[in-house]
């Protein structure tokens, strides 16, 4: 196909100059718009049902053995790991999400932006709690800045696999497609990768 007559990447994003970077750019960014805030909504609203309806009860079974709710409060990281070290990952949420906020700019990838949307809507999400819910908190009696804790609620094969919340598993999703995309050489900005740029580098060194 000639250059400039709409090939695409495989990402559904074109790469030979049909659309412009700036426009292609603000489209991605939208899909974050869009995104981040749903999943942070639905992460807090869930956090607030579970908070009012099973805090200091017994575990909700829905299929036994299987699924149940129970309200816990996590110090540690996604999954109750790294239990202790509440600041470290309140400070590593804080930077993926500057981190996350600074690449959109350069965003131009449809299955990026949602990727994207997934960990930064998440890491807000838990950050959120970190920052405002016990012992974290900027009023009297909130001893312990930036080291609240998280909610957890969701519990999967009860007594063998970690409590998990909304924001934990968009953390997940997000985490696995930003592996498939970067195995696939899908890029940030649209294009794809697919090596033989560099096999042809390579044969030429040869």
């Amino acid at each position: 196909m000639p250059r400039g007559t709409g090939e695409t990447g495989g990402t559904g994003d074109v790469v030979d100059g049909a659309v412009p970077a700036a426009p292609l750019a603000r489209r991605r960014v939208a899909v974050l718009a869009v995104i981040v805030p749903i999943v942070y909504v639905l992460d807090l609203a869930t956090k607030t049902l579970v908070l009012r309806t099973l805090e200091g009860r017994e575990p909700l079974v829905v299929v036994p053995g299987l699924l149940q709710f129970r309200v816990i409060f996590n110090s540690g990281a996604a999954f109750g790991l790294g239990t202790g070290m509440t600041i470290v990952f309140t400070c590593v949420a804080a930077a993926v999400v500057v981190a996350i906020l600074r690449t959109a700019r350069n965003l131009r990838s449809l299955p990026w932006a949602i990727t994207l949307s997934l960990l930064l809507g998440g890491a807000m999400g838990n950050l959120t709690d970190r920052l405002f819910r016990w012992p974290s908190g900027f009023g009297p009696g909130r001893p312990s800045p930036l080291q609240g804790h998280v909610v957890d609620f969701v519990e999967t094969f009860p007594g063998h696999f970690p409590v998990w919340n909304v924001a934990d598993s968009a953390i997940v999703c997000g985490g696995i497609l930003a592996v498939l995309l970067a195995w696939r050489g899908y890029q940030i900005d649209g294009t794809r990768d697919t090596g033989s740029a560099r096999d042809a580098k390579g044969n030429d060194d040869a």
